[in-house]
């Protein structure tokens, strides 16, 4: 079963720099889908049904968290792995992230190496 990864960020130097992290996963098989802002992922993620989203929580039109809560607790779709990414690494938002149902908080900046082990992790790719 093809494996798929949606990028989620209004920030054009992440998506980019998260693109190329994944570049390497590509040669495995994995598919990768980039939104730019919170509608687009909704839209992708009921077309597309990605296995792991990195969901950036600071965006237009719908946020991280409204984007999250959506896909966890409104279409009730349970086996999409999403990972909030932030800058703001608070307590607060943690919690947040966990009411809404992410599975994965990471802060901002990040190791790309440890965003791909991580993916791999989640994906079952050795």
């Amino acid at each position: 079963m093809q494996k798929k990864i949606l990028i989620v960020d209004d920030e054009p130097h992440i998506r980019m720099l998260l693109e190329q992290t994944f570049e390497e996963l590509e040669d495995e098989g994995v598919e990768l889908f980039v939104a730019t802002n919170g509608q687009e992922a909704l839209d992708l993620i009921e077309a597309e049904k990605p296995n792991l989203v990195f969901l950036d929580v600071m965006m237009p039109k719908v946020n991280g968290f409204d984007v999250c809560n959506i896909v966890k607790n409104t279409l009730k779709i349970s086996d999409i792995y999403i990972i909030l990414l932030t800058a703001k690494g608070q307590e607060f938002d943690k919690k947040k992230g966990e009411k809404v149902g992410a599975n994965l908080y990471m802060t901002k900046p990040f190791d790309p190496d440890e965003v791909v082990e991580k993916a791999e992790e989640i994906l079952g790719i050795s």
